[in-house]
C-alpha cells in the first residue's frame, strides 16, 4: 500500500473541522443518533447515498455525505471517528487495507459492483496492442493484481499460481508481448492515457472522467466479479439502527431501478 501524503490528510481533516457536518460529530465524537456521516467517492457512491436522503429522512435520520477522491482518507477518517460509515471500496481492499494498518474497520453490507476495464486513447482494439507497450495500472495492492488478473484472463500475460489477489508485475512469469506497466494512484489513471497504450481503470473513476465502461472500455470484467463495493464501519458498529436503515434504503428497488437506468452497465447491483 503506497503512503498518502501527510498534506492530503491534513487537508481533508481541516475540510471536516470547518464543515456544517462536523458540527454533528463522527461515529466517535458523540454524533446526534440521528445523524449519520457518510464517507464516499462522487461516482457512483455519492450519488446513491445523496438519493436515499429523503427516505432516511422519513425515519428522523439526517444522511450527511462527504465526498473524498482517494481511497486512503475515507478508511483513516472511519478510524478516526469523524464518519459513522464510508462507501467507495471494494471488500477485498477494505480487508488489505485494514489488515496492513491494524484497523477495526469491517463490511456492513454489499451493494454493487463495478467493472474495471482497459481503456485506450489510441487503440481500436486489444489486438492492437503492440509488444512493449506501456499499461498503467493501479498502484494499492489489491486493484494491482485485480488489473493484472483481468489481463490474464484474456490471456495476454500469466502470474504465478502463488501470487493469487495481490499479484504484482513481478509476479508474472509468462509476458508474450514485453508489456511494461506504470504504477500509479487510481484517481490518477484516466488522466494518464494520453501518455501511455493503455490503462486499466476503477469503473468509478471511468465514469468520473466520462467513460462509459460498456461501450468504451477494451476489456471490461464480468459481473461475476468478487470486487463488490460495501459500505465500511468500525467493527461492532454493523448492527447500529442508522447502519440498517442505510442497508435498507440503498438495496432498494428504488436504487436498483436507478443503477440500471443510468450507469450502462459500469455499475452492476448485488442485491
Amino acid at each position: 500500500m503506497k503512503k498518502y501524503s501527510v498534506f492530503c490528510f491534513l487537508a481533508v481533516f481541516a475540510a471536516l473541522c470547518l464543515s456544517p457536518l462536523y458540527a454533528g460529530g463522527g461515529g466517535d465524537k458523540g454524533s446526534s443518533a440521528n445523524v449519520l456521516v457518510v464517507g464516499a467517492t462522487p461516482v457512483p457512491h455519492a450519488e446513491l447515498l445523496n438519493l436515499v436522503k429523503a427516505d432516511l429522512a422519513a425515519q428522523g435520520i439526517e444522511l450527511r455525505v462527504v465526498e473524498f477522491t482517494d481511497y486512503v482518507t475515507p478508511n483513516m477518517a472511519l478510524d478516526a471517528g469523524d464518519l459513522d460509515a464510508n462507501f467507495f471500496q471494494h471488500s477485498p481492499y477494505l480487508e488489505s487495507f485494514s489488515a496492513e494498518r491494524n484497523l477495526p474497520l469491517v463490511t456492513a453490507f454489499a451493494v454493487h459492483v463495478e467493472p474495471l476495464g482497459f481503456y485506450s486513447a489510441s487503440l481500436k482494439n486489444i489486438s492492437d496492442l503492440k509488444d512493449g507497450a506501456v499499461i498503467a495500472i493501479p498502484n494499492d495492492p489489491t486493484n494491482e493484481g485485480r488489473a493484472l488478473l483481468l489481463l490474464q484472463a484474456r490471456g495476454l500475460i500469466k502470474l504465478s499460481p502463488q501470487a493469487g489477489l495481490q499479484g504484482t508485475p513481478m509476479d508474472i512469469t509468462d509476458n508474450p508481448k514485453k508489456l511494461r506497466f506504470r504504477e500509479l494512484e487510481a484517481a490518477q489513471l484516466p488522466r494518464s492515457l494520453g501518455d501511455v497504450d493503455g490503462a486499466i481503470i476503477n469503473g468509478n473513476y471511468a465514469m468520473e472522467a466520462g467513460l462509459n465502461p460498456v461501450q468504451d472500455a477494451l476489456l471490461i470484467e464480468g459481473a461475476e466479479s468478487p470486487y463488490v463495493n460495501v459500505v465500511a464501519v468500525k467493527k461492532g458498529n454493523e448492527n447500529d439502527p442508522r447502519i440498517k436503515a442505510l442497508e435498507s434504503a440503498l438495496r432498494s428497488q428504488k436504487i436498483k431501478e436507478y443503477i440500471l437506468a443510468n450507469y450502462n452497465g459500469g455499475v452492476v447491483a448485488v442485491f
